[in-house]
């Protein structure tokens, strides 16, 4: 009996462990392990501190113009480490200026699309039947409509403020989310658990806020973060065409907009078409290692 106390405490010690070690526990340890989205953390970090305190640090402000040096090269006097463009503004300032307006509209936008989608798709899925099929149509419907016209159309009704063009792009990016949401929330209302509560008397409000919205919290945050990409080339593509963001800011759409313009000056788009790759490479991989960590079945 003695001598069977070692293996009979590490037995115990061993279902101690496993049953301390949740779901998240696993989630973290696998995200943590994934070199390629640390590597994203760290680098959408340094993008994030740059924009925030750039501004402040750099000497030159990204609106002011220096005529006498237009058009000058990168590396050349005066600290101009990138160049001037055509209009006699330092690119470094520029640079700055633009990769916070594209980190703020990817992180606006996706907001907007997260909190209309996840409501929408919630409400959908839970309430099923005739008001499921009569709000996923109005989805149908709004999917068949070009992205571009809808931007159009709620720029024009609300005008084309920096912000309102921030609550346009998310406004129509929620469709997608509200499609993903509904479908887990299909799912998540058959299981055990959900029927358990409603049988303890627990209100509809109460089983979506407790225990439907909860469990979407993984593939949610794996959207949230794929979203942001595309949410950014799609401000690019409408500063590209004059849609997006008006002087005197900038975006690092509209400086790859004003860079194809003078191939001449390699410059003025190799420097801000680099950033938004950096930017984009950074998020794509955060969100592969959170689509791995939260799915491993994926992986």
């Amino acid at each position: 009996m003695i001598a069977s106390a070692p293996s009979e405490n590490a037995a115990l010690m061993n279902r101690a462990a496993v049953k301390g070690r949740s779901l998240w526990d696993d989630s973290r340890r696998r995200l943590l392990s994934n070199k390629a989205a640390m590597a994203g953390f760290i680098v959408l970090g340094l993008l994030i501190l740059i924009a925030i305190f750039g501004p402040f640090l750099w000497p030159y402000p990204f609106d002011t113009q220096y005529r006498e040096l237009r058009d000058m090269g990168p590396m050349l006097e005066g600290g101009h480490v990138l160049g001037m463009d055509i209009y006699g503004r330092d690119m470094v300032s520029r640079i700055i200026a633009g990769l916070g307006v594209s980190l703020a509209v990817g992180a606006i936008a996706t907001f907007v699309s997260l909190v209309i989608g996840v409501a929408w798709g919630a409400i959908a899925g839970f309430a099923g039947g005739r008001v499921d099929q009569f709000m996923m149509r109005i989805v149908d419907v709004l999917y068949a409509m070009p992205f571009i016209f809808l931007v159009i159309l709620v720029t024009v009704v609300f005008g084309r403020h920096i912000f309102l063009i921030f609550l346009a792009i998310g406004a129509v990016e929620w469709m997608t989310m509200a499609r993903i949401v509904r479908g887990q929330t299909l799912m998540l209302k058959q299981k055990e658990f959900v029927e358990a509560a409603r049988a303890a008397g627990v209100k509809p409000f109460g089983l979506v806020v407790r225990h439907i919205l909860p469990n979407l919290l993984g593939p949610v945050a794996v959207y949230v973060t794929l979203t942001m990409p595309v949410v950014i080339l799609q401000e690019s593509f409408l500063s590209f065409i004059g849609l997006g963001v008006q002087e005197p800011l900038t975006s690092l759409g509209r400086l790859i907009s004003e860079g194809q313009k003078e191939l001449g000056k390699p410059w003025l788009l190799f420097a801000p078409a680099i950033t938004m790759v950096i930017t984009l490479f950074s998020l794509n991989f955060i969100g592969d290692g959170l689509r791995d960590a939260l799915d491993p079945k994926d992986r």
